[in-house]
């Protein structure tokens, strides 16, 4: 492995970890507004992953179905996160 590959992955992984907490902040959100540490936690969070799911966001639109609306631009950048992780650490 080279040392690039592993650094690149383990920044991946971070950017993964971060993904997920946006992810289950956002659920936590819609159930109740929480203590002042959550929200602090979500827009840094946010402030983290946007600069990379905005760019894909004004590709793929969110889909509404309903009342609801699926972000198909945090799903596109998690899986690309998660494949091109793999391939650093493959290197």
């Amino acid at each position: 492995m080279s040392l690039i590959g592993t650094l690149l992955g383990y920044v991946l992984t971070v950017f993964i970890l971060v993904l997920v907490v946006r992810m289950v902040l956002d659920w936590t959100r819609l159930v109740t507004t929480g203590p002042a540490w959550l929200g602090q936690a979500r827009r840094i969070s946010h402030r983290a992953t946007e600069p990379v799911i905005a760019p894909v966001r004004r590709v793929l639109r969110p889909v509404r179905a309903g009342g609801v609306s699926i972000d198909l631009a945090f799903t596109v950048v998690f899986f690309a996160a998660v494949v091109v992780r793999s391939i650093a650490f493959a290197l």
